[in-house]
Parts: C-alpha cells; structure tokens; sequence
C-alpha cells in the first residue's frame, strides 16, 4: 500500500514538474527556430537563434526598453517594500482603535479593480505632467494594500521586548526601525522584495496607459508590440520572452532561501 501510494505521489510530482517546465522548454526550443516551424509546433532544437537574436537587436531597440524595466523594477521595489514596511510597522507598533479603521479602509482598497482607477490616476499624471516618464510609471505602484497588510503581518511575530529595550536605552523610532527592525526582518524584506520586483517587472497595462513614446518602453510592452505585427516574427518574441525572464529568474533564485521563511513571517 505504502508502495502504491509512492508510485503515485511520484507519478503526480512528476506530471506537475512537466507542466511547470514544459513553457521553459518550449520557449527556448522556440528562440532557435523559424516562425513558420514554431507554428506548425516544432519540438527539436533549430538552427535559427543568431537569426532571430539579430533580429531582435537589429528592429528593436530592446537594449533600451531592457534598462527602461529595471530601472522602473528596481526603484519601484525598493521604495515599495520601504514604504510599506514602515507602514505595516507604524500600524502594529503603535496601535489604536483610529489606526485599525485606517488600515480596515486600506484593506477595503485591495476590492477596488485597477480599471476602476486608471482613467481618473491618467487625468491626474496628465495634469501634473508625469505621463511618458519614470516617475509616472512607478507613483501608483509605490502603495499598496497587499504589501502594507504583509509586513504588518510579519510584524506581529517580531519581538516588542526589543523595542522597549531600545526604547530604554534612548533610541529614537527612526533608529529603532532602521538598526532593529529592518535586519531582523531580512526574509520578509526578501519575499516582499520577490513579489514586488516580479509585479513591477511584468505591470503590463498602466505602462501601456502612461507610456506615450517607443523610448520610455518596457519588455511587456515591447513583447506585445513585436507580436502585434502583421507578420509577427515568433523565433524574435521567444528571444524577447527569454530576456524578459531571466532577471526575475536570476532575483528569485538569488532570494528563494528567504522566500519561505518570509512568507510564514520567520525572523532571523
């Protein structure tokens, strides 16, 4: 019995692993192959991806679209985290009945869908004159509700005893929050720093709503343009795709060892 029931743990692991790959495979399979034997779905590896990489950088200006993404990601990311993990802190350090309906208005927030907002936060870039710039990009992804109700979570296990300690021994707020508790929360930083950079790095429709010109561009939007074409060229998309995928591949393998302690709110 105990057999049988490894047998099909290892066959459902299985089954779940190739689904989970197969994508990988074929969009690598994909970059070293023609449109048309992409499109008739070609399996084995071609002979087409110095082709379709000089494509790519011959009818695309995907060296500045890549830098576009990572600086909108990266400065996106780190003021996201910084922000809500101050306010998840304030939220549970010092806690009152008018912060929790505060943070209850916040968490109420989190049912509002995006294409409720987006046409007044267009108005309102408009108007302030940050359309087609960073700046534009990243202020409504700075804030969010999700992020905030994270670090406030992972707050409730750190240790108060700290904080009066500090607090004893004359540290100020600022101090305490920096020198305390931001190293002690390194797998929370960690998850929420994954999470945040992936979201940023894949924002697909508010980019394509704020950004007028082809140089303010990100990959998703670049990608989506590139496949819009009359003819598209699919072995260039697969390259799109696979540089598209590899600084969150390279941010999550860097970080995953505090993806799950943050997650379950561990400190270290």
């Amino acid at each position: 019995m105990k057999k049988t029931g490894k047998l099909f743990k290892y066959i459902f692991l299985s089954v779940a692993s190739f689904i989970s790959i197969f994508p990988f495979f074929w969009m690598i399979i994909g970059a070293t192959n023609t449109s048309k034997e992409i499109s008739i779905g070609k399996l084995t590896f071609g002979t087409h991806l110095i082709e379709n990489i000089r494509s790519v950088f011959e009818q695309t200006n995907v060296e500045r679209v890549f830098l576009n993404s990572i600086i909108i990601s990266s400065v996106s990311t780190i003021l996201a985290i910084l922000l809500a993990s101050m306010a998840g802190y304030a939220f549970e350090v010092f806690k009152t009945k008018f912060l929790d309906k505060v943070f209850n208005i916040i968490m109420l927030s989190m049912m509002i869908p995006f294409a409720a907002v987006m046409i007044p936060l267009f108005r309102m870039m408009s108007q302030i004159g940050l359309l087609d710039t960073y700046a534009g990009v990243m202020l409504p992804t700075l804030v969010t509700a999700f992020l905030i109700f994270f670090f406030r979570q992972n707050t409730k296990s750190f240790p108060k005893e700290l904080i009066e300690a500090a607090r004893v021994d004359g540290l100020g707020e600022v101090r305490i929050f920096f020198r305390i508790f931001v190293p002690s929360m390194k797998a929370t930083y960690a998850a929420a720093g994954i999470i945040t950079f992936m979201a940023s790095w894949n924002n697909y429709l508010w980019p394509l709503i704020a950004i007028q010109t082809n140089e303010q561009q990100t990959l998703p939007l670049l990608i989506s343009y590139v496949a819009s074409a009359y003819q598209p060229n699919y072995g260039a998309i697969m390259v799109l795709i696979i540089i598209a995928t590899l600084p969150t591949l390279i941010v999550f393998f860097l970080m995953q060892k505090y993806f799950v302690e943050g997650m379950v709110g561990s400190i270290k």
